[in-house]
């Protein structure tokens, strides 16, 4: 069988290994005689498994111990209002930073809770770049600030940290990591909350993942869900519900194999070739474009135009033909995406580049 590279955004390409290990283990679990998905969450086979995923996760990020890690459920659009209800704190108003379009569904959910101050935005250029920090206005009595590092539709990255300074204490960070998460090292510490969606670096749709300082738990707005506030999940180590027990499964083999290729600054060498393979070959031509300002080209997702848009179903037609497939822009912005995840390896870029080389000589 020819081999498939799947340039999908998310839900996204797992690593062979993790797939295999997964189908080997699918029935019966390391002898115990049952699959993951029928073993209790209350048992010690499974309690075992998503103890050690913690472990992992907190020693491939660098995670402090005052730090909860929280296995949630409903994506990373719950957490656009899980994060208003548990961060306000009694204050009128958060910080926010307007991206792309995940940037602006964080936004509209939190004005439900608050109001929102967009310190910058880069809507005046269609969000196809991340406005420096000397271009925001922050406000120093906001609740909290909040942004996305990578916006995954549109491909704009942010390679640093926001530095709120003497703010830092008092108005906490706030990340919406879900297309970035474990492509580079990050310090936590410099962060109140993390939140991410799994099916991009983690592991299957379906599991959420919440890193968050214990001194912003408990202190939710009135009326907020049980299932909507922090402290319930953190005090019952994210157990109150049934958790989504075999996407945590799968996400601590994704660890596991995270910590064995050298942690996360090897996946950051790795995604820097990835990258530069591609947009090094598109800034050679001008048959292929990249809408992104190149200070914030993402190494994750890269969307791209051709030189004429009536050549797009045949450029999809002949990637398909060739093993790469999930190539097609998001609805809203259109042209192509390849998403290059940590799981999709060299290879399958290079086989990207060669097809785009060799369409590009038949028909530009």
């Amino acid at each position: 069988m020819e081999r498939i590279y799947n340039f999908s955004a998310g839900p996204a390409v797992l690593p062979r290994e993790v797939l295999e290990q997964a189908r080997d283990e699918l029935v019966n679990w390391q002898g115990c005689g049952m699959s993951v998905m029928e073993m209790s969450h209350r048992g010690k086979e499974y309690m075992g498994i998503q103890a050690q995923a913690e472990a992992d996760l907190r020693e491939l990020m660098g995670i402090p111990a005052n730090y909860k890690v929280l296995f949630l459920q409903g994506g990373a659009s719950s957490q656009f209002a899980m994060v208003p209800m548990n961060l306000l704190r009694g204050k009128a108003s958060a910080d926010y930073l307007n991206t792309g379009e995940w940037s602006k569904k964080a936004i509209k959910e939190a004005k439900k809770y608050g109001a929102v101050n967009v310190v910058a935005s880069s809507d005046d250029k269609n969000f196809s770049y991340a406005p420096t920090q000397d271009a925001w206005k922050l406000d120093p009595n906001a609740a909290y600030v909040h942004y996305t590092p990578n916006e995954t539709i549109g491909g704009v990255e942010m390679f640093w940290t926001p530095d709120l300074g003497n703010l830092a204490d008092a108005v906490p960070l706030v990340a919406d990591m879900s297309s970035t998460i474990l492509s580079r090292p990050m310090d936590i510490a410099k962060f109140g909350v993390i939140y991410a969606g799994a099916q991009k670096n983690i592991g299957p749709a379906g599991l959420t993942l919440v890193i968050v300082r214990d001194d912003l738990i408990g202190q939710t707005v009135a009326g907020t869900p049980t299932m909507f506030d922090y402290k319930t999940h953190a005090d019952n180590e994210s157990m109150y519900n049934t958790p989504p027990t075999y996407g945590i499964y799968m996400a601590g083999l994704v660890f596991k194999l995270l910590k064995a290729k050298g942690g996360l600054a090897a996946m950051e060498q790795q995604n820097i070739l990835k990258a530069n393979l591609l947009y090094d070959y598109m800034d050679a031509t001008d048959f292929y474009n990249s809408p992104v300002a190149k200070e914030n080209r993402s190494r994750m997702n890269v969307p791209f135009t051709l030189k004429d848009a009536a050549l797009d179903e045949d450029f999809l037609k002949g990637a398909k033909a060739r093993g790469l497939v999930q190539l097609k822009g998001h609805r809203s912005v259109g042209g192509m995406r390849a998403s290059i995840y940590n799981a999709m390896p060299v290879e399958g870029v290079q086989a990207l580049v060669d097809y785009m080389k060799e369409f590009e000589q038949a028909r530009g």
